[in-house]
């Protein structure tokens, strides 16, 4: 069995009591931020002053809080929640009692559920600026469909505007409030834009194109003429742009080397930030409209930038931040005085900083001569012996692997493992073409450079090539059945956490609002049936040489529990070793801390007793 590597080293249940804090709102005044933190072990809504002092839970249910949002008006919030993990998310409205309305701490406080059809999906889309209305979509009367809605607090909701199927979310209101800025995705690289007037229900389509063009994050303008997004119109790195609504003009605002990922507007107008991912960390930039001066920030960590909020006076932005050695908390940069705040300060565990370990960023070579960037973390010391590796791949598969904290990696770490997380092709963060490059028929082109990681892991030596795992979650779960059928030579463990293992019933049963967003990346059943089935894991579980551990949510929308069961029944049939966790109360992965600390175990015992001794035979791929 692997052994210890340092004597200062902690138990698993420490790092999986690491909590965390990200979805900052500043309330209309500006001295509090509310935001979810999980430190009861379930994501729920909590309150901070904005100067950082002491938090006070807001939201007590067993449930996780999908999201929160301040008023621009008064102390109250909106919040989204969904049961047992299924994504039904249900909107709520945090007020509160009696006459303590000037801010919720003055006296008590209550929450009143805004939706009452519980099958179906809300999606909250903004307050309106006189905080008397607030905008969402769901799927109400199809489910394949999302529509959209307003509604005056303690009234009934207002259809708006029939959406023309699959995602339909609405934006946000303008300054007005007479118009709502509504997005549409066909694709993950192909969105629209469209403004909706609220009297009367027209829409207008502000981005015609021809080609597969990204417009995401649209923030109005303060004066309601322009619409900021970030587009890859004409470009392949996406970059911040604006819309004249009265011409219809698209033109740049900044372009970088690198993507722009995120941008926000400040209420009065006054700034504009955005975020660009520099090879997976984040930089911020600020920049005054009016003047084009640009504040440079104090520097922050090694780590990732998400989630950013203007206070209503322009004069704070905070923001979740979170890197490898810093679990997620909320920070605050005060614009006048330049200078950067943490405001929350989620647990460590009592576990030092210092322990964490960084990742390199490396890129080696796939099979058709393309280099591959990856995040490999090397263990503290494995003296002569190479150590075991866990080859870790992301989700989406338009996801990226970026240099966050991960409690469950810097666990594995301290006990002389390695985990390399590649970005293969297909991956989000590298441009419009890189993204498309496993698009349908090329699918499989992804798990070729799954293998040559593990080849430049062997070549270069920072791994036994006997003792690899691949593990991933959601198209993760799909990678590591796939690697394992298809390269079964070089791996001596396989975990799949929600994963599809059939594309025809995957296709057939996923939610019917994401099956055409789907299609867009993976096929269709009409066209691409015989290739669909060809590339499934189900039909190559023959070729399965290692023990594999399958884990999934008994209520999940995107992979239905139906791909777990199936794999599993043909392993047990082949008398292939693997273990198999499903939990009742999640759906798409793990959110719940009781959960965790059950599967975690478990996923650890495993790893340990199949990759921490060589397995004779393997690594000769």
């Amino acid at each position: 069995m692997l052994e210890r590597m340092r004597l200062d080293v902690f138990d698993l249940e420490r790092f999986l009591n690491i909590r965390s804090a990200s979805a900052p709102t500043v309330s209309p005044d500006g001295q509090h931020v509310a935001y979810l933190s999980d430190a009861t072990g379930v994501y729920q809504l909590w309150q901070g002053p904005s100067e950082g002092h002491a938090p006070t839970q807001l939201t007590f249910t067993h449930e996780t809080v999908r999201g929160g949002w301040y008023s621009p008006r008064r102390s109250e919030l909106i919040f989204a929640m969904d049961e047992g993990g299924n994504e039904r998310s249900q909107l709520y409205w945090l007020h509160g009692i009696g006459e303590s309305t000037a801010s919720l701490l003055a006296g008590g406080w209550d929450w009143t559920p805004l939706s009452h059809q519980p099958e179906a999906i809300h999606q909250f889309g903004g307050w309106s600026h006189d905080g008397q209305r607030i905008a969402f979509s769901a799927n109400r009367t199809l489910e394949g469909r999302f529509d959209v809605y307003t509604q005056a607090l303690g009234g009934k909701p207002r259809l708006l505007q029939e959406g023309p199927g699959g995602f339909y979310e609405t934006e946000g209101w303008s300054p007005d409030d007479r118009f709502l800025l509504v997005s549409r995705g066909e694709s993950s690289v192909n969105q629209d834009l469209y403004v909706i007037d609220v009297a009367t229900g027209e829409a207008r389509h502000i981005t015609p194109h021809a080609r597969e063009t990204s417009y995401r994050s649209p923030r109005w303008s303060a004066d309601g003429q322009l619409v900021y997004c970030l587009s890859t119109w004409e470009r392949d790195f996406s970059a911040l742009a604006q819309i004249d609504l009265a011409t219809g003009r698209l033109s740049y605002v900044e372009t970088a080397a690198n993507e722009i990922v995120a941008v926000e507007v400040s209420p009065q107008g006054r700034w504009v930030a955005w975020v660009v991912n520099v090879d997976g960390r984040s930089e911020l930039y600020l920049r005054e409209v009016s003047t084009g001066r640009s504040l440079t920030p104090p520097e922050l960590s090694f780590g990732v930038i998400t989630e950013m909020a203007f206070s209503r006076d322009e004069k704070h932005l905070v923001f979740a931040f979170n890197g490898p050695r810093y679990n997620s908390d909320i920070w605050g940069w005060n614009l006048s005085s330049n200078v950067l705040r943490q405001l929350t300060h989620s647990s460590q565990a009592g576990i030092p900083f210092s322990s964490f370990r960084e990742p390199e960023l490396i890129r080696y070579k796939t099979f058709d001569g393309r280099l591959i960037p990856a995040w490999f973390y090397a263990p503290p010391s494995h003296g002569d012996q190479l150590p075991p590796v866990i080859l870790h791949v992301h989700g989406g598969p338009e996801a990226e692997a970026r240099p966050i904290f991960t409690a469950l990696f810097q666990y594995f770490l301290q006990y002389g493992y390695a985990i390399l997380a590649p970005n293969v092709r297909g991956s989000r963060g590298f441009g419009t073409t890189y993204m498309n490059l496993d698009n349908t028929t090329r699918r499989m082109d992804a798990v070729k450079d799954l293998a040559h990681a593990v080849y430049w892991l062997r070549d270069q030596r920072k791994g036994d090539p006997a003792r690899i795992a691949v593990y991933g979650g959601s198209y993760g779960g799909f990678m590591s059945l796939a690697a394992v059928t298809h390269y079964p030579e070089l791996f001596a463990a396989g975990i799949d956490v929600c994963g599809t293992s059939n594309w025809v019933t995957f296709l057939e049963h996923t939610g019917s609002y994401r099956r055409a967003h789907r299609e867009a990346e993976y096929g269709n059943l009409r066209d691409h049936r015989a290739f669909l089935e060809e590339i499934s894991p189900i039909h190559h579980v023959d070729r399965i040489r290692c023990p594999m551990m399958v884990i999934h949510g008994a209520n999940d929308p995107r992979v239905p529990i139906g791909e777990a069961e199936q794999i599993v029944s043909a392993l047990r049939r082949r008398k292939v070793p693997v273990e198999y966790l499903r939990y009742e109360d999640e759906g798409h992965g793990l959110w719940k801390h009781k959960n965790r600390l059950d599967a975690y175990p478990k996923l650890v015992a495993f790893l340990n007793k199949f990759v921490a001794e060589p397995r004779i035979g393997a690594g000769d791929g």
